[in-house]
């Protein structure tokens, strides 16, 4: 992609992110849309924003059994994602599933570790591993699964291209100098994600609830070394 950038536009207004990302466009390279818009709007609202042309990131975190999610990224295909989230908790045989059930474009990316976890989170429920050894550990599930590619935090983003060289790196909780991580506990700066080799940025709140939305995205594709003509 040539512009890593993707909004996440988490709202359930579909009118006022359809306004919004129109205004971003010539500063992003795609827009995500995750549970949140998707549970107001449904599969019509998600069809209404990929009608602006930006690359779509459905952030639905899908994990069921095999079977149903098989048959839930089958139900999506029409949307024609560019990317598509399941949790690679789900295991092999759901990721294999997910897999085959996706259009050929559509890039299916693995969700290892929330960034809004730590240690003492993943503790809680029942995972004895820090998050960069379980990010690697469910990266390997990944790639033998035959995905695309993992959602990880900026931190674990060295090692697991290391184990996965041509995988595909989707890095949330990236926040500009500065700014607060909110309920993010491993976070990132932009331009350090794309050094470490993040394939996809996913920004929200920094660009979203800035005072100046447009400046704020502007701000940080130029911290990419991007501009309009590239994006």
């Amino acid at each position: 992609m040539t512009n890593p950038l993707f909004v996440a536009l988490d709202t359930v207004d579909a009118e006022a992110a359809r306004d919004l990302a129109s205004e971003l466009a010539p500063y992003i390279g795609g827009l995500k849309l995750g549970l949140e818009f998707f549970a107001a709007n449904g599969p019509a609202g998600v069809a209404a924003i990929a009608r602006l042309g930006l690359p779509l990131f459905l952030d639905l975190k899908l994990h069921d059994i095999p079977n149903t999610v098989g048959k839930a990224v089958a139900a999506l295909a029409a949307l024609a994602p560019a990317i598509l989230t399941v949790h690679a908790a789900g295991g092999r045989a759901m990721l294999e599933a997910a897999k085959a059930a996706a259009p050929p474009a559509t890039r299916v990316v693995a969700v290892t570790v929330l960034t809004s976890l730590d240690r003492s989170d993943l503790e809680a429920i029942g995972v004895g591993a820090d998050a960069g050894e379980q990010v690697q550990r469910l990266a390997m599930l990944a790639r033998a699964s035959g995905v695309d590619g993992i959602v990880c935090s900026g931190a674990e983003l060295s090692e697991a291209r290391r184990i996965w060289p041509e995988g595909f790196f989707v890095v949330p909780g990236i926040r500009p100098g500065g700014l607060a991580d909110g309920d993010q506990k491993r976070v990132m700066a932009p331009r350090e994600a794309c050094d470490a080799g993040a394939s996809a940025l996913v920004v929200g709140r920094p660009i979203t609830a800035a005072a100046d939305p447009v400046e704020a995205a502007r701000s940080i594709a130029a911290s990419l070394q991007l501009d309009s003509a590239t994006a």
